[in-house]
């Protein structure tokens, strides 16, 4: 998707010279996007647990879990029936089951069970601990619950073990520390017409030496709180298992091998190493600083390299805190909603910018956000190329302003022109960084770049690239996640479980039959009393704990008008007339995202598979009914809230459970 060469108020007059430069720098990305499509798509990576060796499918297991302390708990008994099944203990579950509780209807002592494959409490933050890691949304915003626990972060972007210890804080105030079924796995849950209840198949893992036991538990909800970086996945690159040094992702950091820990970032098992890391994305962010310090070699692969603006990390001033920050009642959600304001290009004239950084500076973040300013794009080329050119011009500034960062910082101009990133800004996530471009000036420090095409093979002893061996000690894999868009984003496919409906209707079958199906992203007919965090359907923030926090409230909000209706055995589903009505209300906004056109194969954009089918309609009614509320998360909010007040649940049938 090009940029239009024509006047910037869609007119036939001459093309400005701005308007010139923006169909020059279109070309360029669409040149750069070109170099990285793959035919394979998806299929150049495999997820760790389907790896071919057991080498790799071993990086799946959780390295942090406290197996003798976990056997040593009572055992969730085969059969247990709960109120609520959460399946995920991270910041979505934990929000999902603080608002059942402080809305009364969680609390007895079998309400609630968390499943999750992790060992403990915090998701994404259990299990990434490499050295380096913090959170690249400001903490006072994107922490869940500061103002209910009173917690100030030590720091405005808070470190990985911070993060995790407030998920520990949040289970400990609401009492949810024995509430966990960990280091297990759901096979498929299925809804029971007769009982109308969930069954749910769970695998428990008992760690090392230990048989699994398989449980059959039932429940009234099940509560789907899986997050969006959940399976780590692995490069088919030919040869990879044949490395003979160790090899690790870095969500299994492995501390035994390079040293240290995730309190302690002294990785002297590095020194005199030759370490290679392949990946260059948000996570390589973090890391590069750190392998820099100790490697005696680095070797840094790069596909796609990132945007990277400056970073301003800081202590938190107490005084701050008190009087700028937590300063009311309902500060956190008022700096939620500032910072997406300029995400989302909603911020007005001389609006207090509460948070400040890198983010606020990118309105054309709005191409994947939405924004309330042009909500509805009419389906015209026309349109749909002015659009595309108005958001691109948007963003240019931010885009050219990180591009000559790179000549700033970076001394040798070769180098420095490999890292610049030739792509819209809402492409690859943006990144943050006042440490990483200074890297490649250390002397030990090498940018192997592959020009779009990542490493052709490995051998026992490196990285092959161009026909050229770069000798290796340690190989770390920085290579992402599987997107939760797979499957058309239906929540089965993305939490990797099998759900069956009503007469065994399988949730994956209706999102391939028809696309995403739901009302407010947040349930899908034919699933009753099922739930789900938001992804397709709903607005989304860069804040993603924000957004877990909207559709927490929406789905408790569900449960309760309907409890009060039906009492506590209320049997809830949402209407096919109102998911298909819900379903048009996003389709009418789809053209908003013809942005994601010209985007370079990447997360965004499932490895291009987002981007193809373009010419068949089925296809393209689909995808355009798997997007998002194209006015952003403010306006979905309000429609949100307008729901709410009126408390009828339009659009869902509620019943009592037969006897």
């Amino acid at each position: 998707m090009s940029a239009p060469a024509e006047g910037a108020n869609g007119s036939n007059a001459a093309p400005s010279a701005e308007d010139l430069k923006l169909f020059e720098l279109s070309q360029k990305y669409g040149a750069e996007a070109a170099k990285r499509v793959r035919p394979d798509g998806l299929d150049q990576f495999v997820p760790l647990k389907n790896a071919g060796s057991e080498r790799f499918r071993a990086l799946a297991e959780d390295p942090w879990a406290d197996h003798a302390a976990l056997n040593a708990k009572e055992p969730v008994k085969d059969g247990a029936k709960y109120k609520f099944l959460i399946l995920g203990a991270g910041y979505g579950g934990l929000l999902f089951a603080v608002r059942l509780i402080e809305a009364g209807l969680a609390s007895g002592p079998d309400d609630i069970r968390f499943i999750d494959a992790a060992g403990g409490f915090g998701g994404t933050w259990w299990w990434n601990r490499y050295p380096g890691l913090h959170c690249d949304i400001e903490s006072y915003a994107y922490m869940p619950l500061l103002e209910e626990t009173g917690y100030m972060p030590k720091s405005k972007y808070s470190t990985g073990p911070e993060l995790r210890e407030h998920a520990d804080r949040i289970a400990t105030q609401w009492k949810l520390h024995d509430k966990g079924l960990f280091r297990s796995n759901v096979e498929n849950t299925k809804w029971n017409d007769a009982t109308q209840l969930w069954d749910v198949q769970v695998i428990e893992g008992r760690g090392p030496g230990e048989p699994s036991r398989q449980l059959k538990l039932q429940a009234q909800y099940v509560l789907l709180a899986a997050g969006i970086l959940t399976n780590p996945h692995v490069p088919k690159i030919p040869g990879l298992e044949t490395l003979a040094g160790p090899v690790f992702h870095t969500a299994r950091w492995d501390y035994k091998t390079t040293g240290g820990s995730p309190e302690d970032e002294t990785l002297t098992g590095l020194e005199g190493k030759r370490v290679g890391i392949l990946g260059t994305g948000a996570t390589a962010i973090q890391v590069v600083p750190r392998l820099a310090k100790y490697a005696k070699e680095l070797y840094v692969f790069q596909r796609t390299p990132s945007s990277v603006g400056w970073r301003g990390q800081r202590p938190t001033d107490p005084e701050e805190w008190k009087t700028k920050i937590a300063r009311g009642k309902g500060w956190q959600r008022e700096r939620m909603l500032n910072l997406d304001s300029y995400l989302t290009d909603a911020n007005e004239e001389g609006q207090e910018n509460m948070v400040a950084d890198g983010w606020t500076e990118m309105p054309g973040f709005s191409a994947v956000l939405g924004s309330p300013r042009h909500p509805i794009v009419e389906p015209t080329p026309e349109k749909i190329a002015q659009h595309v050119g108005r958001v691109y011009k948007l963003d240019m500034p931010r885009a050219e302003s990180t591009r000559a960062r790179v000549d700033t910082i970076v001394k040798d101009h070769e180098t420095a022109a490999k890292l610049k990133a030739w792509y819209p800004t809402w492409c690859k996530r943006p990144c943050f960084s006042d440490e990483y471009l200074q890297s490649f000036n250390l002397p030990n420090v090498h940018l192997v770049d592959t020009d779009g095409k990542g490493a052709e093979s490995a051998t026992s002893s490196g990285l092959v690239v161009a026909g050229k061996e770069y000798p290796l000690d340690i190989l770390v894999l920085s290579t992402g996640y599987v997107t939760p868009a797979i499957g058309g984003g239906s929540p089965a496919a993305r939490t990797g479980i099998d759900i069956y409906g009503r007469g065994g209707k399988s949730l994956d079958e209706k999102w391939q039959n028809q696309g995403p199906s739901t009302l407010h992203g947040v349930c899908s007919n034919g699933f009753p009393n099922l739930f789900f965090t938001p992804l397709s359907q709903s607005a989304q923030a860069s804040n993603n704990a924000f957004t877990l926090d909207v559709g927490a409230e929406q789905v408790v909000h569900i449960i309760e008008k309907a409890e009060a209706r039906a009492g506590p055995s209320a049997v809830i589903e949402v209407s096919s007339e109102a998911e298909e009505a819900w379903a048009l209300e996003i389709m009418r906004r789809a053209g908003w995202f013809a942005t994601v056109m010209g985007c370079t194969p990447g997360y965004i954009t499932s490895e291009g598979e987002a981007l193809r089918g373009a010419d068949d309609q089925m296809e393209m009614m689909k995808k355009a009914r798997g997007g998002n509320y194209a006015e952003g998360m403010a306006a979905f909010l309000k429609v949100l809230q307008q729901y709410r007040a009126d408390g009828s649940l339009q659009g869902f049938q509620v019943a009592s459970k037969a006897a």
